[in-house]
């Protein structure tokens, strides 16, 4: 089933030229519980990892915060995303590969007392045979655990919320409450950037932008990707709801818990307080270097 994001209610670039600029492609990616092959892109599901190759484990040290209590000792990453480039050709595969892998260690790290990612490239048609079964950690938060979901890629545009420069957003103020004192439409929290797990666009930052340089160039890196806790919050819910997923009556808060918690919050997933991790490349250097962010509310 497609997933539909609703078109935004007013025409941004005509209200507000001076956004062209800043527009860019994003791929909202919609996961929904399900259970996704190894040869297909899911969040959470398994994932296309030849046997002989060793499974990830993390060694660093991880503080006992929240309700994980992780054993002494290495600990094995667990599979987060898993992207075929026939489903999402925006992201910047190198040459020869055609499968984006994200795992992550699911307990908190010191840097931000978050999971911490790693990526993976690889070619689809190299792995064959029989397949690699993850061993599961221990003491994990189940926070921090993805329940197996399939996608639903859907290409919309985004505008940067937090992310436009300062001189632009000053400019543009009392333009943007005229807007929503007029139709109730919030820029920042309605039009802009879309919410929930996707490729590209702008971060679904909580807090102020931390966009990574890279290590080795120096240039900022470019958002590749975000896994965020749910499809959409409290006060966006109008906006970044799919179509297919409104109640034929009634709105997305009347339905029954567990029903709602399906639409918005398929993976399970709490990254702080409805928080996100951000990953970010730099396209400018052959081995395409990677970082990631992490904040919440």
């Amino acid at each position: 089933m497609v997933r539909t994001t609703r078109p935004r209610p007013v025409d941004l670039e005509a209200l507000f030229p001076e956004l062209a600029p800043y527009r860019r492609d994003a791929v909202r990616l919609h996961p929904r519980h399900g259970e996704p092959g190894v040869r297909e892109s899911s969040l959470g599901g398994p994932l296309l990892w030849p046997r002989d190759e060793r499974w990830p484990h993390c060694d660093d040290d991880h503080p006992r915060t929240g309700s994980g209590s992780p054993q002494p000792g290495a600990q094995p990453l667990v599979p987060v995303l898993q992207l075929f480039a026939a489903d999402v050709p925006e992201l910047p595969f190198p040459a020869g590969t055609d499968v984006l892998q994200v795992l992550w260690c699911p307990f908190d790290h010191h840097a931000d007392y978050a999971p911490r990612p790693e990526l993976y490239w690889r070619a689809g048609e190299t792995c064959t045979g029989e397949l690699a079964t993850p061993p599961p950690p221990t003491g994990a938060d189940r926070d921090y655990l993805p329940a197996p979901c399939v996608l639903h890629p859907e290409r919309v545009v985004d505008y940067p919320s937090w992310d436009l420069p300062r001189e632009v957003d000053q400019a543009l103020a009392e333009r943007f409450d005229r807007l929503a004192d007029e139709t109730g439409w919030s820029y920042e929290e309605d039009l802009a950037t879309a919410d929930g797990t996707k490729v590209g666009g702008y971060p679904t930052w909580t807090q102020d932008p931390n966009w990574p340089d890279c290590a080795s160039c120096g240039r900022r890196m470019d958002h590749l990707l975000t896994v965020n806790s749910a499809e959409f919050d409290g006060g966006s819910w109008r906006a970044w709801l799919p179509v297919e997923d409104t109640p034929a009556s009634g709105t997305i808060w009347d339905l029954p818990y567990e029903e709602r918690r399906q639409i918005q919050r398929a993976p399970g997933l709490m990254l702080g307080d409805m928080g996100g991790v951000y990953l970010f490349v730099c396209r400018q250097c052959p081995d395409l270097p990677y970082d990631h962010r992490f904040d919440c509310s």
